[in-house]
């Protein structure tokens, strides 16, 4: 006789997200995020920039894939719950949100908590 153990799994895909079609409850994440530099560092480089011109760069950050829930939304501006309570604040022209699918954001946002809590321990 064989026993077998199935877990329901489905893999899911984060969907890159609009200011004004965030709402309080969403599960969201950074994707990437714009830092502006002055155009001074560049100042070897090949390219031509005016000085009044700041360079975009675009980044991953390290909390990318990380769980937030949104609290409330005054464009361009963001406020969401960190799992460990804290508020942070989002700026839309700074940051690339995704949404989360409801029930895998929940879920991960859930077991981070129960860790968080554990180490508080």
């Amino acid at each position: 006789m064989k026993a077998t153990t199935e877990t329901p799994s489905q893999t899911t895909v984060a969907a890159r997200i609009a200011g004004e079609d965030i709402h309080q409850g969403d599960y969201v994440s950074v994707l990437n995020e714009i830092v502006e530099l002055p155009s001074f560092l560049w100042s070897c480089s090949a390219a031509s920039l005016s000085a009044e011109d700041p360079v975009r760069i675009r980044y991953m950050p390290s909390e990318a894939g990380q769980p937030f829930k949104v609290v409330a939304v005054c464009l361009p501006f963001v406020y969401a719950k960190r799992p460990k309570g804290s508020i942070i604040t989002f700026d839309t022209r700074q940051h690339q949100l995704v949404r989360l699918d409801r029930e895998n954001g929940r879920a991960v946002w859930k077991r981070m908590k129960k860790v968080l809590k554990n180490k508080q321990k």
